[in-house]
């Protein structure tokens, strides 16, 4: 059993910074990048990009609504052709700092309102794949389980990765209970390292109500920006690997299985 931990990185902007990404890099496999539209600039971008390189972790593109203010986390209502000609401009921006850093981009993966608002949208989530595909057809995207993201990247072509939240509360549909309610996020890295480890062994969650909701992940997410990120990350690969599940970038599996 394996699977692959990611987490949003490079977020921080100028003066301000966000997350603990030095010492979160080494401990994920995958690294979703922000884009400068909820965060980053330049410079973040490819210092985040060489410290992936340098760990051996494998590069996402993070693109997001244009909300610097909220942080990604305000639903602007654009079109899809307006998601798809921003999230087309912010993957062109990181794919130059992997090709300046001599690594490649391999997956992509929305973030905050757009990720949620594109997973309940079918054009919002369509908008978005036809955005990578135009990028780079063997892209992966990657989304919420059971969401509009696989349906768009089937339609498109598109290889897809299904995601769940380790530190996030669901509801009983499947979906992530809004960051509002009681609970949504959580904190306790012990009760979130068990939660992690039900999910890859049983395929299961239990949702903020106590039901229990049946979906299978490929990649796991903790929130770069939760202040117990590092404790998180280092107390969920402890209880994988008393579990003897691996922890190994999805982007390698997907690799494997294109072998002849």
């Amino acid at each position: 059993m394996e699977i692959d931990l990611n987490c949003d990185m490079g977020e921080s902007f100028g003066a301000w910074t966000m997350g603990l990404d030095a010492e979160a890099m080494p401990l994920v496999s995958s690294a979703n990048v922000a884009c400068g539209f909820h965060a980053s600039d330049p410079g973040t971008m490819r210092r985040t990009v060489r410290l992936a390189k340098q760990h051996g972790v494998s590069v996402g593109a993070h693109p997001s609504y244009p909300d610097l203010v909220g942080f990604g986390r305000r639903d602007l209502q654009l079109s899809p052709d307006q998601v798809r000609d921003d999230v087309t401009y912010q993957l062109g921006a990181l794919w130059a700092f992997c090709r300046a850093e001599g690594i490649p981009l391999r997956h992509v993966k929305p973030h905050g309102a757009l990720y949620n608002a594109s997973a309940r949208d079918a054009e919002l989530a369509q908008a978005v794949a036809d955005a990578v595909r135009s990028i780079d057809p063997a892209l992966v995207l990657v989304g919420l389980a059971g969401s509009e993201h696989g349906r768009a990247a089937e339609r498109a072509g598109l290889p897809h990765v299904a995601e769940a939240f380790a530190d996030r509360a669901y509801l009983a549909d499947g979906s992530l209970a809004p960051r509002g309610t009681p609970g949504a996020v959580l904190h306790d890295p012990a009760r979130i390292a068990d939660r992690v480890a039900r999910m890859v062994e049983d395929h299961a969650i239990e949702a903020i109500d106590g039901a229990s909701v049946p979906f299978a992940a490929r990649t796991i997410c903790v929130h770069g920006d939760n202040p117990a990120a590092v404790e998180i990350i280092r107390a969920i690969r402890a209880r994988l690997s008393q579990a003897g599940i691996a922890v190994r970038p999805f982007a390698s599996e997907l690799s494997r299985r294109e072998r002849p």
